[in-house]
């Protein structure tokens, strides 16, 4: 099995961070507790044991969800999100061999603030990127106070790594309470991810700044398995809206939708599915897929194993060179 790998999507939740979490909420967070309990989330000694079985395996760090926009309110996102920063700053500093870089968080609910720290921890703490969320708090990526943070990090050259988000409680049909059987995670996370990309297209983003760099979850969510609705399906686009609902389809894009949508990166972390690594290399292209294992909600090795025998570019060499960490 190959170890030598970059893995660019996993995520930690240092202690300070921790504590600066629980002290902002006003009432705990299930999904922010049971993140915390998984082995290797805030322990990195306990991390790098885990690591030490794989030689040649490094990680980019990340923040675990839920984001900070979930934890407080707009007046102390900006100071939740600058201690994550700092602390994965700190774990990158003292173990350099193992996390060649991390993943800024960023106040999304305070545009301005959010904009401010993508710029430090990118120029300040030598942050690879910024991670963003599906969603702002229920609210679109595409609306006009989050666009400017893609026109800042077309300028840093930094790419943005877009996390899927969705609640139990979008239920799965009228009348119910919460979603059943976990399909809100299993299918509404994918359904999540390719909604925001689409929005994201469609409002233009690539037409704009063509050579910005986003980074899609779990192979690209649903997208490269819809290649042809993508292709011929919105070709017809406007044509199944009512009359009154006519503004729904006017979009600003000038590619083609298909060609717009090959812009995305993807990442690998498919809790062991070489099937879908393949349709997300098949689809965005092997320059733009990049080995990630989503530890510790899933298996380094089983993450290795999925992807055994798929090239050095995909393993490292993409991260490298998307990352700008060549000297890793």
């Amino acid at each position: 099995m190959e170890t030598a790998a970059i893995d660019i999507f996993n995520h930690c939740l240092p202690p300070r961070f921790v504590e600066a979490a629980q002290a902002a909420m006003s009432k705990p967070l299930l999904k922010f507790v049971r993140a915390v309990a998984h082995p290797g989330m805030k322990d990195v000694a306990e991390r790098l044991e885990f690591m030490e079985e794989y030689p040649g395996y490094r990680q980019v760090l990340s923040l675990a969800s839920p984001p900070v926009e979930a934890m407080a309110g707009s007046d102390r996102s900006p100071e939740l999100a600058r201690i994550g920063n700092d602390e994965q700053a700190r774990w990158v500093a003292n173990h350099p061999e193992h996390f060649p870089g991390f993943i800024a968080s960023l106040p999304m609910n305070n545009p301005e603030a959010a904009q401010q720290e993508a710029r430090r921890a990118v120029e300040e703490l030598g942050a690879a990127g910024v991670q963003v969320y599906t969603h702002v708090n229920g609210m679109p990526l595409d609306a006009p106070e989050h666009i400017a943070l893609f026109e800042l990090m077309a300028e840093l050259d930094r790419p943005v790594w877009m996390h899927p988000l969705r609640a139990s409680t979008v239920a799965d049909y009228p009348g119910e309470a919460v979603s059943k059987y976990d399909l809100w995670w299993a299918f509404g996370w994918p359904h999540e991810t390719s909604v925001a990309a689409g929005r994201l297209v469609f409002a233009g983003i690539f037409d704009r700044w063509p050579d910005l760099k986003i980074i899609t979850h779990h192979a690209g969510g649903t997208i490269p398995m819809m290649e042809g609705r993508i292709e011929a399906g919105l070709a017809l686009m406007g044509t199944r809206y009512a009359p009154e609902h006519a503004e729904a389809a006017q979009t600003e894009l000038k590619e083609k939708p298909i060609d717009a949508f090959r812009r995305f990166h993807a990442d690998t972390a498919t809790f062991g599915s070489r099937i879908a690594i393949e349709c997300g290399a098949a689809f965005f292209g092997a320059e733009r897929m990049l080995f990630a294992s989503d530890f510790p909600f899933a298996g380094i090795g089983e993450a290795l194993q999925a992807s055994e025998g798929m090239g050095e570019a995909l393993h490292c060499g993409n991260a490298r060179r998307l990352l700008k960490l060549e000297r890793s």
